[in-house]
């Protein structure tokens, strides 16, 4: 299995290939991702790579602590790593190749063509079924008093209840999700970024994870 890096969505743009076609791509600051811990099977029972991103920056670099919890703060000292917001694991075959403090950046996706990027969608509020689960919705006529309702989800005598899990309204967006087989349009190491065509889930500055694409796994052209 491959690493899960994380990075930052930074937004959107519009570039040109090599054909002059304008090509929609989404932007991805990839902080370089510090090795924090590395798990065995003799103790741990599995084989991993924790990962830490987004040094945490303060004005006084003493109340730097202050921002961490005490176990994480014991956790990163014993990686001899600055104390990172966010963690995360990525199972691995094998991890000797990897060690303790290993800064990993987009480099990783150097002779990469596809990726998957998981990132957290946009919260949107308690919704109607319409703009949910796209319901036609009801007359649109004066009198009707029917224009966007659900109409009616119950039931005969017998069960006599509305079953779970039909469409109703419910809170929309602010789901994990994952866009798979994006294509890499541009890697820029210097300025730790990865340019990906397509749209990628999530607000500006959000969270995203980036792996190496399971469906689409092939090398990158020379």
């Amino acid at each position: 299995m491959a690493l899960k890096l994380m990075g930052k969505k930074r937004g959107m743009s519009q570039l040109f290939d090599k054909k002059g076609n304008a090509v929609v791509c989404t932007v991805i600051e990839v902080e370089p991702n510090v090795i924090t811990q590395i798990k065995t099977k003799a103790i741990d029972g599995y084989e991993a790579v924790q990962l830490g991103f987004d040094t945490v920056v303060t004005k006084d670099p003493r109340t730097v602590v202050t921002r961490v919890k005490k176990p994480l703060v014991g956790h990163y000292k014993k990686a001899s790593v600055a104390p990172r917001r966010h963690l995360a694991e990525s199972r691995l075959d094998k991890g000797e190749e990897y060690s303790l403090g290993q800064e990993i950046g987009v480099d990783y996706f150097s002779e990469v063509t596809f990726i998957d990027v998981c990132g957290r969608s946009k919260g949107k509020g308690y919704q109607g079924v319409i703009k949910l689960h796209g319901f036609a919705g009801g007359p649109a006529a004066h009198g009707s008093s029917f224009h966007r309702h659900a109409g009616s989800t119950g039931m005969r005598s017998t069960p006599g209840r509305c079953l779970p899990g039909g469409k109703r309204a419910s809170h929309m967006g602010d789901d994990r999700k994952t866009v798979q087989s994006l294509e890499i349009f541009e890697i820029i190491p210097e300025k730790n970024l990865i340019i990906v065509r397509g749209s990628v889930p999530g607000a500006i500055n959000g969270l995203v994870y980036i792996s190496t694409a399971i469906k689409k796994a092939a090398p990158k052209k020379a």
